[in-house]
């Protein structure tokens, strides 16, 4: 079971408003909109993506994490290193 389960929906409907937010750029192009004005709600999908990213992140890591150090072994290991690995692409985009 995910550890987002219980969010689901509320996920589900920030990436559905992420959706309308690419849209909405793909409409603007088309319609030859401003250059800056279109780099501008780029910025806005951006950070919404980002902020869904790190919300994610902390559920995962209070949840599947803590689940996994509490239990030890190679198991613990893998999602401290997942975690990580994780981290380092957020940084990095």
């Amino acid at each position: 079971m995910a550890s987002y389960s219980e969010d689901k929906e509320a996920y589900l409907k920030r990436l559905r408003r992420i959706e309308g937010q690419i849209r909405g750029l793909q409409r603007m192009v088309e319609q030859d909109k401003y250059c800056i004005d279109i780099l501008t709600q780029v910025s806005a999908a951006t950070k919404a993506l980002q902020s869904f990213s790190l919300q994610l992140l902390d559920e995962h890591l209070s949840t599947c994490v803590v689940d996994a150090a509490a239990a030890g072994g190679k198991e613990a290991e893998l999602k401290v290193r997942e975690a990580s690995d994780a981290i380092a692409r957020l940084v990095r985009s």
